[in-house]
């Protein structure tokens, strides 16, 4: 695939400094990139490469314009052109084109102009699915689900009964939509099952990492508004709800009936206690433990930093001790009130 530079300087509503029909093939580093290329400079401790780079173009800020020895594309914001950039020359296959013969489909199925479904893939009753929707193949969509239009879902997707999923998202392969929540009863020693009533409604422009689970609502829906980023591996227990333009990385664990709001950003590996709210524009950082509600934006951590095994090994022994440490600064400080 290949654009001119003039055809990318609109596509990224950039200002173009140099030949305009120069052909682009793909986007790489300033380090990697050589003929063909477009490169990127976002940070200023990179600036060092730009002087050497053997890319035809490189994306970049007004003022780091003239030390470039190429033709240019100046923006606000490079790593935004950069993305954009990617957009423009991804050569990604589809998941699917047309209906695979292998394919079932149930006979009251929906389908829009130009949907394509993979090879094994299931698509049971009452379905419906938008026009320009692909599934992919292997791929499980359960009674009465409907996908947006252009929604696209990679190999090995699962996605059940009562599911509702918007326009333009991107679901990858090995993840489950609509799983049964975690919910039991205990009758002396013995467990019950709950059954799951509810189903997921899922905005537009959501994209979903491979093998992440979003469980069905108990009664109500599990909901995920529109432009919400969910990394790999990470479970969303039923009932949950997470706002607008929230960004969540990989293996973030999340309990029922939690709510997260609007534009947050959640660190990988993070895990948070359900049936509590967070507030919109708080960001965690990796690894932390959210047990409380957050009522007030702004960066949040826990968690011990990485330190050499044997500084940890004396962190951690005074840690179990704080309890007792405790103790005796309360008694000494009373001593010490007592004499004044």
């Amino acid at each position: 695939m290949s654009v001119t530079l003039q055809q990318l300087a609109q596509a990224l509503g950039a200002e173009l400094h140099g030949d305009a029909a120069e052909p682009i093939l793909k986007v790489n580093t300033l380090e990697k990139a050589g003929p063909g290329d477009i490169a990127f400079l976002t940070d200023g401790k990179y600036r060092h490469l730009l002087t050497s780079t053997q890319a035809t173009a490189v994306i970049l800020r007004a003022e780091d314009k003239g030390e470039s020895p190429v033709p240019c594309l100046v923006m606000k914001d490079p790593y935004l052109g950069f993305a954009l950039a990617a957009q423009a020359l991804d050569t990604t296959p589809a998941p699917a084109v047309d209906i695979h013969p292998t394919a079932v489909v149930a006979d009251d199925v929906t389908l829009g102009e130009g949907v394509a479904i993979g090879a094994n893939a299931v698509i049971e009753s009452g379905v419906v699915l938008e026009s320009g929707v692909i599934v992919g193949p292997g791929s499980f969509v359960g009674k009465n689900t409907r996908l947006g239009a252009r929604t696209r879902l990679w190999a090995n997707v699962t996605i059940y009964h009562g599911v509702t999923m918007g326009t333009d998202c991107l679901v990858q392969s090995g993840t489950v939509i609509g799983a049964d929540g975690f919910g039991y009863a205990n009758n002396k020693g013995e467990w019950v099952k709950i059954p799951q009533l509810g189903g997921v409604v899922i905005g537009n422009r959501v994209e979903i990492g491979a093998c992440t689970t979003i469980d069905r609502g108990a009664l109500d829906d599990t909901r995920i508004a529109d432009n919400v980023i969910i990394d790999n591996q990470c479970q969303i227990a039923h009932n949950v709800e997470i706002g607008y333009g929230t960004a969540m990385a990989g293996g973030t664990i999340m309990a029922g009936s939690l709510k997260v709001g609007k534009y947050c950003i959640i660190g990988g590996a993070s895990v948070f206690n359900g049936h509590m709210e967070i507030c919109d524009g708080v960001t965690i950082t990796g690894m932390a433990m959210v047990m409380r509600p957050i009522t007030e934006p702004g960066i949040y951590s826990s968690g011990i930093p990485l330190q050499p095994n044997k500084e940890w090994r004396k962190t951690a022994a005074r840690v179990m001790r704080i309890d007792d440490m405790h103790k005796r600064l309360s008694q000494l400080e009373k001593k010490l009130n007592n004499k004044d």
